[in-house]
């Protein structure tokens, strides 16, 4: 093959190569930066062409409907609570196709539980959060802020927890 031959194949090679369409960049996906050590995420980003669904802040059911109105057993501790807010979050998620996997961000809401002398107990919501995320079979972790509040709307509510899920 004479030598001008060959650098026409090759320029038109190249320009076929060109052509050919190229797979979305990793700019269409959702990051997540983990905290070393805690299962949280420190920052998520989610592209412009995420599909986005907001969950409103979820208190939880009634844990044991013959305790009295707005005592802390009708609700139960905050272990229990955040359990059940948790799987009304994966019920109201699952209505829109998503799982827990898709939560990039979650708020949390506390009220200071009197059986651990007014303060909001981390520990309790950490063993609930601890069984849907940073999990070896659910590794994402969304970003979260969790704060102390006085009261939530439901008398004996001790969490409230609000996420934003996307795909």
């Amino acid at each position: 093959m004479k030598v001008l031959d060959r650098r026409l194949l090759a320029s038109s090679l190249a320009c076929a190569l060109l052509a050919l369409p190229i797979a979305a960049p990793a700019a269409d996906a959702i990051v997540r930066r983990s905290l070393p050590d805690f299962p949280i995420a420190s920052s998520v980003a989610v592209p412009g062409t995420a599909r986005i669904v907001f969950v409103s802040g979820t208190l939880a059911d009634v844990a044991k409907p013959d305790a009295p109105a707005g005592s802390p057993e009708r609700l139960g501790d905050t272990e229990t609570q955040a359990a059940s807010v948790l799987a009304k979050i994966a019920k109201e998620l699952a209505a829109s196709e998503l799982t827990m996997a898709d939560v990039v961000k979650m708020n949390v809401f506390m009220v200071g539980d009197p059986a651990k002398g007014g303060g909001m107990d981390f520990g309790g919501l950490m063993k609930a959060y601890s069984r849907h995320f940073g999990t070896a079979s659910q590794g994402n972790l969304p970003a979260r802020t969790t704060v102390q509040v006085v009261a939530l709307p439901v008398p004996g509510a001790l969490v409230e927890i609000e996420v934003v899920a996307a795909r």
